[in-house]
């Protein structure tokens, strides 16, 4: 009897801890889109970078960015506060400083100096041996999370990230669970040390880059699963708004080509139960309760998405197998490879260019898509509202119908067209060949009914279709 009176108060009192023991979060609903397709589409699971190489093994873990000077070597820094300097294949490496917090984003400067991105000890410049402290607080509220930078070409201004004023490096599964508007994207000026905010009330703001001709800056909301546009120049500078929402993960990392794409790693794929519980703040609040190991954790998953300026889609690298690289947490182009680093691997990524997919847009986002030109600032509206037509999505194979044309004849075209998409030896060709000519006959017959006018539109129609053809 006793036992079970002691068994009924121990559920009594795990029910109590997981319903009214005090939290730091204090998490607001939110209700994410329904995240794109890993089954099919564009987003559909592939080994692309099944074959990444590691350098510099084992000179430590967490090499979470890197960047890359003329001379073609390799800056990065580790989870133990140390920054430093490769050879383009990983050896040779040397130490820069040690920040003594955690470097994530850096950026090489001219002068070999760098300025970094340190998640506790906040933006950093280090030099000739040390690392010299920049800024810690902008307009009153002091950095917690200062996560990335990106310095424009003259050197005059670093732009970076503080993902959270709340909550620290330590605590990113706080940030996750509350899911509120507690980071900025700033300005500080290299010249005369004032720090300006550009952007606020964001989520989890975390990689950020300079587009074509420094006419805007892209960084990535974490925790909301898109790509923000900030305007630098022209009628819409100060202007803020979604260029690419609901991506298939958490997007960390993002560097531009210089050209014609930026690269964006993703740190895992989004978690089911994590998205299941975004509308539900009491049930986060439980679920923050609970002990780690049975909490809605990311996936060990290599995963990096090649995007246009007009936020088209133009590859999706992924893989999970054994002895997966990853979390990915950057990856930037240079001489033909890709560059990779990670939160928590002991080693730089690389990956040959020309051993990837062809970077073209002809494989559209399955939900991922460009925001509406002039999409609103305001990062409390969220992602939602009418869905937009895919973008870069490939246009259609054949001629769409006419009016006036029949039912019969769309038909007789689609036949034909599923015809010519398979047709890949001489044998299929001489199948085409002979539905072009049924459905020409067909178009003859209804072109006879539909008079004159008719006639002329299935002609149109027609010449088209068999060009497509050819």
């Amino acid at each position: 009897m006793r036992l079970r009176y002691l068994f009924l108060a121990l559920v009594l009192a795990g029910i109590a801890y997981l319903a009214l023991w005090p939290v730091p979060i204090d998490p607001v609903a939110w209700e994410p889109l329904d995240p794109p397709s890993t089954e099919s589409g564009a987003h559909a699971y592939n080994e692309h970078l099944r074959g990444v190489e590691r350098l510099a093994e084992g000179v430590g873990h967490g090499p979470e960015a890197i960047d890359i000077d003329d001379q073609g070597r390799l800056y990065t820094a580790f989870e133990d506060g140390r920054v430093m300097r490769f050879d383009a294949d990983g050896t040779d490496g040397k130490l820069l400083a040690t920040t003594r917090g955690r470097p994530l984003g850096l950026d090489v400067m001219a002068d070999g100096s760098l300025i970094v991105a340190d998640a506790i000890e906040g933006l950093l410049r280090v030099s000739d041996g040390y690392a010299y402290t920049l800024s810690v607080t902008a307009d009153g509220t002091p950095y917690r999370f200062v996560d990335d930078v990106v310095v424009n070409a003259d050197e005059t201004v670093a732009y970076f990230t503080d993902a959270s004023s709340k909550f620290g490096i330590h605590e990113t599964m706080a940030n996750a669970f509350e899911h509120t508007p507690h980071g900025r994207v700033l300005a500080y000026d290299l010249e005369t040390d004032r720090v300006r905010v550009l952007a606020e009330d964001l989520y989890f703001p975390n990689g950020i880059t300079l587009g074509p001709d420094e006419q805007y800056l892209l960084f990535n909301e974490t925790t909301r699963y898109q790509i923000k546009r900030h305007w630098l120049k022209g009628e819409r500078a100060g202007e803020t708004e979604v260029l690419v929402e609901n991506l298939p993960g958490f997007p960390d990392n993002i560097t531009f080509n210089g050209e014609d794409r930026f690269w964006v790693a993703l740190y895992a794929p989004r978690n089911p139960t994590l998205d299941a519980l975004m509308p539900y703040p009491f049930l986060r609040k439980v679920a923050y309760r609970l002990p780690e190991a049975v909490q809605p954790l990311p996936e060990l998953h290599g995963y990096v998405l090649a995007i246009s300026p007009e936020g088209e889609l133009l590859a999706d690298l992924q893989y999970a197998g054994e002895g997966a690289y990853g979390p990915i947490t950057s990856a930037i182009e240079h001489d033909g490879a890709l560059y990779l680093g990670s939160l928590s691997a002991p080693a730089i990524g690389r990956i040959a260019l020309d051993a990837l997919p062809a970077l073209t847009p002809e494989t559209p986002p399955d939900d991922a898509s460009a925001a509406p030109s002039g999409a609103e600032a305001d990062a409390d509206a969220g992602p939602g509202g009418a869905a937009e037509p895919e973008v870069g999505a490939p246009e259609s194979s054949g001629s769409a119908p006419d009016e006036g044309r029949s039912a019969e004849t769309t038909d007789a075209d689609a036949a034909a067209d599923a015809a010519a998409d398979d047709a890949s030896t001489a044998d299929e060709t001489e199948l085409m060949k002979e539905l072009q000519r049924e459905r020409a006959a067909q178009r003859e017959a209804d072109d006879a009914d539909a008079g004159d006018d008719a006639a002329g539109e299935g002609e149109g129609a027609d010449a088209d279709a068999d060009a497509g053809t050819e």
